[in-house]
């Protein structure tokens, strides 16, 4: 009879198995899967230069704090013991203390007592400063320009997460083609084989459809490769670990290129280009920086006080018995310094600072004419690819009937084996340069909405 604890002996190893492949399974890393919005907004949480920006904005306000605190009230106290081990000798007329004493003989007296301390408040208040209300409006505009780079990172974010989520894209696509590729030449290749194992056709027709096939199976790796490529830049860009798994739900159908919309360069500014902001940014600091050296000729005012006790003893222990012994003390006053000449430094440091708003002018225009440029080369670019893109698919779409119509003929024996490869070829190149042309033309349509400042807005 089978002893009660055999089920036991069963069952105990099957739950430990269960468990251990379900803690195994449990292991395996989840696929994430992401829209082009949702990169764009994971990019903006986790990309190191992101993060990187908003440290400086955060930087930046700290010092505007910082600024401003210093022309709050100043309080600071104090306190000394000191131990006159050794009292100091002064030395006095003799005669002070002798009548008889000769005209200038000295006698050493020491005056003091070994222990002395003083405890005191000390209050600084400045009343009038030109450079620190410059300078306080500077850090606030010093903070906008922070503001400005953080935009600039945060463009550059989206132009670089659009690039690599377009580029899996396009070679998830090309994936699926060459795969048809690949089973349309491994279908080719078997009936090649048939037809030549019963004497129907030459080895050497076999030999060009193995070449054809050996060709699109490398393709086909390569391809695959490109693809894990492209995933690894995405994953980057968006902060994540090459490790990561991710998947993406947007197709290329589904996405809304902006760059195709006719009233695309309607209402645009300058302003908004971020590269212009951040120079119209510098030419405010500048400017603050000018009005900052001028303001030093105006005299700086500040109001201080102290009020504090002093005492003085033999008895070390005795020190710390406040009572009346502590004699206090307390001063108020203004202070105020007014440069008179300086060598006519300043003038010349403010003549420099001009020179720089100058430089600073000039390059506003100059980037006035980069940026028309930029528009009118990207706008054109991207019509060019466009027509391309239109013209391969069509010689695509043509290439594979002719491959079609090649193949039937062949099937029927009335073509050759050597104009289906020379069709095939045809094919696949027409493939290759309609996948070009396809991500030319989707890098372009990223290249316009930069021209034009459209990078964020078209992420909302």
């Amino acid at each position: 009879m089978m002893s009660m604890k055999a089920p036991y002996r069963i069952i105990i190893p099957i739950f430990l198995w269960v468990l251990v492949a379900t803690h195994g399974y449990a292991q395996q890393p989840t696929s994430q899967k992401f829209s082009l919005q949702e990169a764009i907004d994971f990019a903006i949480e986790n990309n190191i230069n992101m993060k990187n920006s908003k440290e400086s904005v955060e930087a930046a306000e700290a010092r505007v704090k910082e600024l401003l605190g210093s022309g709050l009230p100043q309080l600071s106290a104090s306190g000394t013991v000191i131990d006159n081990y050794i009292i100091p000798t002064s030395f006095i007329p003799a005669i002070i203390f002798d009548p008889n004493a000769q005209p200038g003989e000295l006698v050493g007296v020491q005056f003091g007592t070994q222990y002395t301390g003083n405890a005191g408040i000390n209050l600084q208040q400045m009343i009038f400063n030109g450079s620190y209300f410059v300078g306080l409006k500077a850090s606030k505009t010093y903070t906008e320009l922070s503001r400005k780079d953080l935009v600039k990172t945060q463009t550059d974010v989206v132009e670089a997460i659009k690039k690599a989520y377009y580029s899996v894209l396009v070679s998830k696509e090309r994936i699926e083609l060459l795969e048809k590729n690949y089973q349309r030449l491994d279908t080719l290749l078997k009936q090649t084989k048939a037809l030549y194992e019963n004497g129907f056709t030459e080895k050497i027709d076999l030999n060009r459809v193995q070449v054809q096939f050996n060709n699109i199976a490398n393709l086909r790796n390569n391809a695959v490769i490109g693809l894990e490529v492209s995933y690894n830049l995405l994953k980057f860009q968006m902060g994540l670990p090459i490790a990561a798994n991710i998947e993406l739900s947007d197709e290329l159908e589904t996405l809304k290129f902006l760059a195709l919309d006719d009233d695309f360069k309607k209402d645009f500014q300058y302003s908004n280009r971020i590269e212009y902001n951040i120079l119209q940014v510098n030419k405010s600091l500048v400017e603050l920086d000018i009005k900052n050296t001028k303001s030093q000729y105006l005299p700086n005012i500040s109001l201080f006080g102290s009020y504090g006790a002093s005492y003085g003893t033999s008895a070390f222990n005795s020190m710390f018995q406040f009572g009346e012994n502590w004699r206090t003390l307390g001063t108020l006053g203004i202070t105020a310094n007014l440069p008179i000449f300086d060598g006519l430094q300043k003038n010349r440091i403010v003549q420099q600072k001009k020179t720089r708003l100058n430089q600073i002018e000039n390059n506003l225009e100059l980037v006035k004419n980069q940026i028309d440029l930029q528009q009118d080369q990207a706008s054109k670019t991207f019509q060019t690819y466009l027509q391309t893109l239109r013209t391969q698919r069509e010689n695509m779409e043509l290439s594979k009937e002719v491959y079609d119509v090649t193949v039937i003929k062949y099937q029927q024996g009335v073509g050759s084996n050597l104009e289906v490869i020379d069709a095939d070829a045809a094919y696949k190149e027409a493939q290759t340069n309609y996948y070009a042309a396809l991500y030319d033309a989707l890098i372009a349509s990223v290249e316009v909405e930069k021209a034009y400042g459209k990078l964020l807005s078209s992420t909302n």
